[in-house]
């Protein structure tokens, strides 16, 4: 009996190009996908635009593109403006002018958007020349829901620098290392009575031209909330703080943290408009280190210069400059050198007045203390003094 060995079946060979040819079919599937998806930018876009003109936002680009393949969508605009425009106004309220936009989206989440912004930017109101002047080495926003009801966005920056333009010199207004700003939707729609929660963050931030406290280098975590808007449509400021004050809208300032140097304060109230435009309310606030702030307030200075009745008015209100002055020319000729010494030491005065209305605190772990600081119609007012008057928003 002879001894028979079966042969080995050989296996098709197809079976080993359904895994490539299924790839490529794949791929030819996406790149399909995708480049559909590039053609419809342009519709997108146009039909977003419209719809953002309706609502006096009207978005201008010099030249644009689109590339990204194969899972990003990028779109680059050059030269771009944006221009809001009041209710029945044919000249812009405000326009913006930028050097570049690039607008990324991924294919996979199309609901989430980051946009890249390149500077400088020239801002302008109405037809008028530009105002200010801003620039920024790295400036980011970021936007999460649908084009028609966004749900929260984000806006950042890195060093930018805002200059108001005085004919062809650029004076310096406000300077930061970092600026972040992030808000949602926590109520109605962008349509329809919106409520919205933001939170601030500044580091190393400067205002020039404004008070002495505010040019040197602070940092701040501001969270609040905002109620009263009727919609998101572009509205002059003042008639948008009208709407706000007629609605009996408010801003809740949730929660802030302000550090400069070493002074350290915290501080949670509302704020609200009263009828002539002026800001009304109260902060309760927590504060270390202020005795570090009273001679930015320059009481010392005021009353060695003679004390304008204007000036001693924003400090203390009621006293007359004349009576105050008749005081320490009173005090140098009955002991001379008495006056200079009394307004010297006005400061530490001043601190152990304030230092009195409040109550022992701690905060981070310093001496700290708590007292309110009143807004009424404008007026800043700590204790008995008055520090400040803010102008009207309407």
């Amino acid at each position: 009996m002879s001894d028979m060995r079966s042969a080995p079946r050989r296996r098709p060979l197809w079976g080993l190009f359904i895994a490539p040819v299924l790839l490529l079919i794949a791929a030819v599937a996406w790149s399909a996908f995708w480049f559909f998806a590039a053609s419809q930018v342009d519709v997108q876009a146009d039909a977003w635009r419209a719809r953002e003109a309706k609502s006096g936002r009207v978005y201008d680009c010099a030249r644009h593109s689109v590339a990204g393949f194969p899972f990003r969508l990028e779109v680059r605009c050059e030269d771009p403006s944006v221009s809001l425009f009041g209710q029945a106004a044919r000249i812009p309220l405000m326009t913006a002018k930028l050097g570049e936009i690039l607008v990324v989206a991924q294919v996979y989440d199309p609901k989430r958007l980051i946009a890249e912004f390149t500077g400088p930017a020239a801002i302008s109101n109405g037809s008028d020349p530009a105002s200010f002047a801003v620039n920024w080495r790295l400036g980011e926003a970021s936007v999460y829901g649908l084009p028609v009801a966004p749900e929260r966005g984000a806006l950042v920056f890195d060093n930018p620098t805002i200059d108001r333009i005085d004919g062809a010199n650029q004076v310096p207004l406000a300077r930061a290392d970092h600026v972040e700003l992030h808000g949602r939707l926590a109520e109605g729609s962008p349509t329809d009575h919106p409520v919205i929660e933001t939170a601030l963050q500044i580091a190393s931030g400067s205002i020039q031209g404004s008070h002495p406290l505010l040019a040197e280098p602070f940092n701040a975590d501001i969270q609040t909330r905002l109620s009263g808007l009727k919609d998101f449509r572009p509205k002059p400021w003042p008639e948008r703080f009208r709407e706000i004050q007629a609605a009996g809208g408010h801003v809740e300032i949730v929660q802030s943290r302000i550090q400069q140097g070493e002074l350290l304060a915290v501080a949670s109230g509302t704020l609200s408009l009263t009828p002539n435009g002026n800001i009304d309310g109260e902060l309760q606030m927590t504060v270390a280190g202020m005795e570090k702030v009273i001679p930015a307030l320059g009481i010392d200075k005021m009353l060695d210069s003679g004390v304008p009745q204007s000036t001693l008015d924003r400090v203390a209100p009621g006293v007359k400059s004349q009576d105050l002055n008749n005081l320490f020319g009173a005090l140098d000729r009955a002991i001379p050198g008495l006056g200079k010494v009394v307004k010297q030491n006005a400061n530490a005065g001043v601190a152990a007045s304030i230092n009195a209305l409040g109550k022992e605190a701690v905060l981070e772990g310093r001496k700290a203390r708590t007292f309110p600081l009143r807004i009424s119609d404008g007026a800043v007012v700590l204790g008995p003094f008055k520090v400040a008057q803010i102008p009207p928003l309407f």
